[in-house]
């Protein structure tokens, strides 16, 4: 049965590709302006759920709701998520204003308001002196820059990032991690894959590990620390090389 105050919830949530099966079962929730760390191997099936939740993915099997909506309800889905993939959706025919004002009207928003809003997040990202530039001229660092933005643009109610720091020097990267920390203050709630476990460690309220296709564990990091009866000390990277490496005997499963 559906919970009444999830932002994000999944009931055994699955995904094959053919004879291979990416999310196996999965179940989640996670409550309202919380920062849910989504960790995992390279192949576990994290983008796949990700994909899944944003409705850009149809599931093989069971449900899941986005602020109380089914992902099937692309629509409304689609307007309460942001969402930044590994790969920034970006066209590198337009420049970057270009860019965030096509997102903007894909989104809804007014002239004024998408101006006002893009205006205030290039600033926040040092991006707007190369506004006019074309993004086949950026780094991977403007690029991605470009790619939160577009996340955050029509400040929505979820946000799934995917690596949202790559490519970012440590200025960049401090406020990437700083905006979060503000969405969550507000009530926003935010769904964060990385490997970069110090980012978790730092942001997350609840951390889940995902292992081909499986959730293998879940908690607060203090929890996932506490589970292990380790010497004191022990570290969130502790605990998901640990967990994945118990499942790598003798648990079967494909991405």
């Amino acid at each position: 049965m559906r919970s009444d105050t999830a932002a994000i919830e999944a009931r055994d949530l699955t995904k094959r590709f053919g004879d291979d099966v990416a999310v196996d079962g999965l179940d989640l929730a996670v409550e309202p302006g919380t920062v849910y760390g989504f960790l995992g191997p390279n192949g576990a099936g994290k983008s796949t759920t990700m994909r899944m939740l944003t409705t850009l993915t149809r599931p093989t099997g069971g449900e899941a709701w986005i602020d109380g909506h089914p992902v099937s309800d692309r629509d409304a889905v689609r307007d309460a998520v942001g969402y930044l993939p590994e790969e920034p959706p970006v066209f590198d025919e337009l420049t970057g204003y270009e860019q965030l004002r096509y997102f903007a009207r894909l989104r809804g928003l007014s002239e004024s308001d998408a101006d006002r809003r893009i205006d205030r997040w290039l600033e926040r990202f040092d991006l707007a002196g190369d506004a006019s530039k074309r993004i086949d001229d950026y780094s991977k660092g403007m690029r991605q820059k470009t790619g939160v933005i577009q996340a955050l643009l029509h400040q929505p109610d979820v946000v799934f990032l995917d690596e949202p720091t790559s490519g970012l020097d440590p200025r960049a990267a401090r406020t990437v991690l700083d905006v979060i920390g503000e969405l969550t203050d507000e009530g926003h709630t935010v769904f964060l894959s990385t490997h970069i476990l110090s980012v978790v460690e730092e942001l997350a309220d609840v951390v889940g590990v995902l292992y081909e296709g499986d959730l293998v564990t879940e908690g607060t990091p203090d929890e996932l620390t506490a589970r292990m009866e380790a010497e004191e000390g022990t570290t969130l990277e502790d605990v998901f090389l640990s967990v994945t490496a118990d499942r790598s005997h003798g648990v079967a499963g494909n991405e």
